[in-house]
C-alpha cells in the first residue's frame, strides 16, 4: 500500500515531510486539503485516534482568527465541524500508513517507520 500524507503544499511543516519522504525514495500520495478537502468519515476516524485536542491545530492563524464564539467550549463535534469547514485547522502533516497514522512530522519516527 501507497502511503498517503495528508496536508497543505504551503506549509513548512509539510514541505519537510515531503523533502524526507522524496530524500528517502518512499513511495506516497499527497492529498492537499485547501485543494480536494477532507471526509468527514476519515477526518472523525483522525479524532477517534489521536484526540480532537491533537488533530486541532489551535496555533494555527486560522483558529486565532475565529471570533471567540467559535473557539469557546470545544468539543469533538464542534471540533470537527470547524475541521470541516476550514481544513486549515487541522494538525498537518498526517502521514496515513494504512495500518496507523503519524500526526506531525518527526524524522525519527519517520524513520522508524520506513526503517
Amino acid at each position: 500500500m501507497t502511503a498517503t500524507l495528508y496536508g497543505i503544499k504551503n506549509c513548512d511543516t509539510v514541505k519537510k515531510a515531503r523533502a524526507w519522504l522524496d530524500a528517502k525514495s518512499v513511495d506516497y500520495a499527497f492529498h492537499d486539503y485547501k485543494i480536494a478537502g477532507i471526509d468527514a468519515a476519515r477526518l472523525s476516524s483522525w479524532v477517534d485516534e489521536f484526540g480532537w485536542e491533537k488533530v486541532l491545530n489551535r496555533a494555527g492563524t486560522t483558529f486565532r482568527k475565529l471570533p471567540e464564539a467559535e473557539r469557546a467550549d470545544l468539543d469533538a463535534d464542534k471540533a470537527i465541524a470547524l475541521m470541516l469547514a476550514q481544513p486549515s485547522m487541522i494538525k498537518r502533516p498526517m502521514l496515513d500508513l494504512g495500518d496507523r497514522r503519524l500526526l506531525g512530522f518527526k524524522p525519527g519516527e519517520y524513520a522508524q517507520a520506513f526503517g
